[in-house]
């Protein structure tokens, strides 16, 4: 051990292993000196704007998808025929919109937007969907306990839905070298609860094209 440590001494006093360290070392410290000095910046713009980054699903479509099934659905004949033969508002649920893509999409934003603008109208009347439903539920338990009888809102008297709105997104990606096509189609349907009758189909389909460097794909 002590011959071969002595052995390796001139090798590592050596100018041109010096030299080597020192310009590796100075090298490290330039990129540590960079990522320190580098800042991020941060722009607001109007939520209207369309901001495409990367190309996936962004609000922007998510808006373009509420905006078209609203005019769609609104104008369709069955809230007239439902008012025609019941006399009142047609009662509307939100069922399973089901994410068939392989990006991560929270449907929950169009889907607001499109309750919104519906009970905004007067068009037609939502009830709570079955996440929304349990914790109702739960808090009318805890009324049952600790709220005063005539404070109380007991079980039994919620509203029936007439119709429920389901639906999905599916997409496809088709690419090549640094292009992709991203095509994105979206399906809502609107079922009668008691007849199982389809009073609505609605369709929207998107389609992007994005330019990139090949190895980011």
């Amino acid at each position: 051990m002590i011959t071969r440590w002595k052995s390796a001494r001139p090798l590592l006093s050596s100018p041109i292993v010096r030299s080597a360290t020192y310009g590796a070392l100075m090298f490290l410290f330039s990129v540590m000196l960079f990522a320190c000095s580098s800042s991020r910046q941060v722009s607001r713009v109007s939520a209207d704007s369309v901001t495409d980054v990367s190309g996936d699903w962004n609000d922007t479509d998510s808006r373009l998808v509420s905006q078209t099934m609203i005019t769609d659905l609104t104008s369709g004949g069955w809230v007239d025929n439902f008012r025609q033969d019941k006399g009142k508002k047609p009662t509307v649920i939100v069922g399973r919109i089901t994410n068939r893509t392989y990006e991560h999409i929270d449907v929950t934003t169009f889907v607001k937007d499109l309750e919104r603008a519906l009970i905004n109208d007067g068009v037609v009347n939502f009830v709570a969907s079955s996440g929304e439903r349990d914790q109702i539920r739960e808090e009318r338990k805890d009324q049952a306990k600790q709220a005063s009888e005539d404070t109380q809102k007991g079980p039994g008297q919620e509203t029936g839905a007439d119709f429920m709105l389901i639906g999905n997104i599916s997409s496809i990606i088709d690419k090549e070298g640094g292009e992709a096509v991203k095509y994105y189609q979206i399906n809502m349907e609107l079922v009668d609860m008691e007849t199982n009758q389809k009073v609505w189909i609605g369709e929207k389909k998107i389609k992007k094209i994005v330019n990139q460097d090949k190895y980011k794909f």
